[in-house]
C-alpha cells in the first residue's frame, strides 16, 4: 500500500487529490488549514495520517491540529520519538479515546544509525505505546538500505524507509517485506521528504515487480 505525504495548501485542490488515493498523510505543518477546513479533509472515509512537524507551530498549536484531525477521523496520528512526554502522552491518550492508530516516528537527515540503535529506537517506540513505528533515515551508502529493511524481520507494524536518493530502492521493496505501507509523493517537485518518488511511479514499479 502507497501512502501519499501531501502538503497541498488548497483545501480545494487536497480534497480532489485525496478522491484518488487509498491513504494519505497530511501535512499539516505544511498547509494553512484552519480548524473547520482540517475536520472537512479527516472526515472522508478514507486512511489518512495526521501528522504536524515542529516547523512551523509549538506544541501547543500542534497538539490543537492533531487533536482537531484525530476527532474528525484520522486513521493515525504521527508523533515523534524525541518529542517531551507530556506532549505525546496527551495525543496518545486522546488517540486511544477516538480509535485511532499512534504511529511513532523516528527521522533522521542526517545517517543511518547503526543497526543496534535502529532496533533500539523501534523497541523504545513500541514501548512507549506505538501501535506502527515509523523509521526514516538517510542512506548515505548503500549498505544503509540493508540496516533499514533488516528491521522488518522483527514482529509489529513498521515502516521502516531510507530517504535521499540512495533510499529509493527501499521505499519499493519495504511493501514485499512488511511495511504498513510505504511513502510517495504526489508528483515530481512535490516531495515532502527527500527521496520520495511519485506515487504513478513508484505504483507502477510495484505493480511490474508483482507482475514478475
Amino acid at each position: 500500500m502507497i501512502c501519499v505525504s501531501i502538503g497541498e495548501q488548497n483545501i480545494e485542490k487536497c480534497m480532489s487529490y485525496l478522491e484518488k488515493i487509498e491513504i494519505a498523510e497530511i501535512r499539516l505543518d505544511l498547509t494553512k488549514f484552519s480548524d473547520v477546513e482540517i475536520e472537512r479533509v479527516f472526515s472522508l472515509k478514507k486512511k489518512l495520517i495526521a501528522t504536524c512537524r515542529t516547523c512551523k507551530f509549538n506544541d501547543q498549536q500542534r497538539t490543537q491540529k492533531l487533536k482537531t484531525a484525530i476527532r474528525s477521523g484520522a486513521s493515525f496520528v504521527d508523533i515523534e520519538y524525541e518529542s517531551p512526554v507530556a506532549y505525546r502522552n496527551d495525543l496518545m491518550e486522546y488517540a486511544r479515546e477516538y480509535h485511532c492508530d499512534v504511529m511513532i516516528s523516528y527521522h533522521n537527515f542526517e545517517c543511518t544509525p547503526s543497526l543496534y540503535d535502529l532496533k533500539k529506537i523501534m523497541e523504545e517506540s513500541f514501548a512507549m505505546g506505538a501501535n506502527v513505528v515509523k523509521i526514516a533515515t538517510m542512506v548515505n551508502y548503500n549498505r544503509d538500505n540493508s540496516k533499514i529493511l533488516s528491521l522488518y524481520e522483527a514482529p509489529g507494524r513498521l515502516v521502516a524507509i531510507g530517504m535521499g536518493q540512495l533510499g529509493k530502492i527501499s521505499r519499493i521493496v519495504a511493501p514485499f517485506l512488511g511495511a504498513e505501507f510505504t511513502f510517495a509523493s504526489l508528483d515530481e517537485g512535490e516531495e515532502t521528504a527527500p527521496g520520495q518518488i511519485k506515487y504513478s511511479k513508484l505504483n507502477e514499479f510495484i505493480m511490474k515487480i508483482q507482475e514478475i
